[in-house]
């Protein structure tokens, strides 16, 4: 009797709790390093594209938060005038969430340089906030603002004094959307209670969550101590033995909190730590928000890793507590270690279960054969391709791009620095090698010659002895007149040569580079450093040898000219102009970020002259985005971009 009553009794309490003021969002993830870069040239911005939102939401998601580096995205000191880049692709983002019903946070993940928050971080919050709140005044309710990630090493009063200055500027402008404050020590639970009593009723406060540290850190390397060599920590206590405490961390916080992980590492104790939070909501009346937590998957038990997230976010769920884990992609994520992290291959199903999330049908990744060519970039960096950048780079300058509306531009570079272009996953270009396909590129140089190599990289797979192999061309200026002008360069893929591997020392070229499993393309700084010198890039592509002999329009002009559709941006229908300058068979499709037809708009013999044909992309046919309508005649094709704004 008294076990039946304890339970009524518990069940009642979190009906109440759940019952008390709370978010209008109740889970999701956090989109992380994406839009955290230094600088808005350095993101890629097609990491994630409306059809990622789509497979998100379809989990069950109704709010993403979104991690943005606006300081570090701006001109900086005095200004701090947000780039129009990044206001830009934010307001694509935006588009797609409000399409789809999703909740948007834009948190301000910025950081101060020297380490810990200081009274001078009111300077960029109050320049930077004001911009967000004019350029997005018209946008609906599901658009938050949380004024600033983790603020640490400053004392509550001083930072809730900011905090509370930036609500009232943000005010001036926006008077309605509802902001996220939080409190100091890395937005920490223990501090909910020492905020203020803050000076507006339309606020959500936030919380982060990564308890017990020792379990949800382990192997982590940005920890200080690094827990790097931290493994084996058990969750709950008694779950499995304790290990013993590394060398390097003897003596240390780590090795204190494993000699009292008893007590700290159960879901009571977990409980207790959240119920801070609670009680804090309970006494003001006020919503509150998990905008952080998670388990790296390093060291942590696959298992044990599964039941800490079902107990965090159960009790959550109970309490009506909304949430954003870290993260989607990542360390921290929701998809299988060691994988590309593909939506129908590599989600973590006992994860999502324990969570409460949908889980979708996955099947086994079968790779497949590149058959025709494909873009690496083009104003862009394309989808499924991340980069990995050295040096000073631009991948969106528009002082003077070859095609399109940016190019890439690379400065100091010093000597054996790199531009890489990393495929996920691997790609296959065997077939391209045997047909004769090219790697194709503009590209141009300022101040003293400039000497780079182009090359292919394999992956290095389990198979004892293997390595990442190398696939070589040198661009000199035997082949380049550095002279500021834009040149075409055409690179038969058959006229690559393999140069041997780095692979933590030296191996010569053994034949054994696989064009099957294409990793990487690069370009190095192999020779010397660049130096004054400033190297640019544009319209990176692998096509035929008849587009790549076409494409240098000064040799040999188009037989026919695509102009600019109008209206761009247009919903729900456009105009194409078209000129053939003789009698052929021509083909305009419309084509999506990844390469699919969405649409057939004509295909058939044409007489001279010029044609226009109008595309109504409504019906719910067609997803809010990025397009572009493609032209081929004969072995020629031109491609221009839409923007489709449903």
């Amino acid at each position: 009797m008294n076990r039946i009553s304890s339970t009524l009794i518990f069940s009642l309490m979190s009906s109440f709790l759940a019952a008390q003021v709370s978010t209008p969002f109740e889970k999701g993830v956090n989109l992380s390093n994406w839009f955290q870069e230094s600088s808005i040239q350095e993101v890629d911005l097609s990491r994630y594209l409306y059809d990622d939102f789509v497979d998100i939401q379809s989990l069950g998601v109704d709010v993403i938060r979104l991690p943005v580096n606006f300081h570090g995205m701006s001109s900086g000191d005095p200004d701090y005038i947000l780039d129009p880049i990044l206001l830009d692709f934010l307001d694509q983002i935006i588009d797609w969430t409000e399409e789809l019903g999703i909740h948007l946070i834009l948190d301000n993940h910025s950081f101060d340089s020297g380490g810990a928050t200081t009274p001078a971080i009111n300077q960029p919050l109050s320049l930077i906030w004001p911009q967000l709140a004019e350029h997005f005044i018209d946008r609906d309710s599901t658009l938050y603002f949380e004024i600033k990630n983790e603020p640490w090493g400053i004392s509550d009063f001083i930072w809730d004094t900011i905090q509370q200055n930036i609500v009232n500027i943000i005010r001036q402008t926006d008077s309605n959307r509802t902001l996220i404050v939080g409190p100091t020590s890395w937005n920490s639970y223990n501090n909910l209670d020492a905020m203020m009593n803050y000076n507006d009723d339309n606020l959500i406060y936030t919380f982060h969550f990564y308890d017990p540290f020792i379990f949800t850190h382990q192997g982590a390397s940005w920890t200080d101590p690094s827990m790097e060599p931290l493994t084996g920590v058990p969750f709950p206590y008694g779950a499995s033995p304790m290990p013993t405490v590394p060398p390097s961390l003897v003596g240390t916080w780590i090795q204190s909190n494993m000699a009292s992980y008893s007590t700290e590492g159960t879901v009571a104790h977990m409980r207790s730590l959240i119920d801070i939070a609670v009680a804090f909501r309970t006494s003001r009346d006020v919503p509150i928000y998990c905008g952080e937590f998670g388990v790296l998957n390093h060291n942590a038990d696959p298992g044990q890793r599964v039941d800490w997230y079902q107990a965090t976010t159960h009790y959550l769920d109970s309490l009506g507590i909304g949430w954003t884990m870290w993260d989607y992609q990542g360390g921290f994520g929701l998809f299988e270690r060691h994988s590309y992290e593909m939506f129908d291959h590599d989600l973590n199903l006992p994860l999502l279960g324990a969570m409460g999330f949908n889980s979708p049908p996955q099947t086994e990744y079968m790779s497949y054969t590149d058959s025709v060519g494909f873009y690496i970039y083009d104003d862009f960096v394309w989808q499924n391709i991340r980069t990995e950048l050295q040096g000073d780079v631009m991948l969106y300058s528009s002082e003077d791009p070859r095609v399109g509306k940016y190019n890439i531009v690379w400065s100091q570079a010093v000597q054996y620095e790199r531009l890489g272009f990393n495929f996920r996953p691997d790609r296959d270009l065997s077939r391209l090698l045997s047909e004769n396909f090219v790697l194709t590129f503009w590209v141009k140089g300022t101040g003293a010659a400039t000497t780079f190599d182009i090359r292919f990289m394999d992956s290095k797979t389990d198979v004892p002895d293997d390595h990442p192999w190398r696939m070589t061309k040198t661009i000199s200026s035997a082949d380049i007149t550095w002279d500021g002008n834009w040149q075409y360069v055409q690179i038969p893929l058959i006229e690559f040569v393999e140069t041997g591997s780095w692979d933590g020392a030296w191996f010569d070229p053994a034949g054994l580079f696989d064009w099957t499993e294409i990793d990487e393309l690069q370009v190095v700084a192999e020779h010397s450093g660049f130096g004054s010198s400033e190297l640019s890039l544009d319209e990176i592509r692998i096509v035929d040898q008849g587009t790549a002999a076409l494409t240098n329009q000064k040799a040999l002009p188009h037989s026919f000219t695509l102009f600019q559709n109008y209206p761009n941006p247009f919903n729900p229908q456009t105009t194409i102009d078209y000129f053939l300058s003789q009698n052929s068979f021509a083909e305009l499709t419309i084509v999506d970020l990844k390469g699919r037809v969405v649409a057939t708009l004509v295909s058939e013999n044409l007489e001279a002259g010029k044609h226009q044909v109008i595309w109504n992309a409504g019906g719910g046919l067609t997803a809010t985005g990025l397009y572009f309508a493609r032209i081929t005649s004969g072995s020629q094709e031109q491609m221009i971009k839409m923007l489709y704004l449903k």
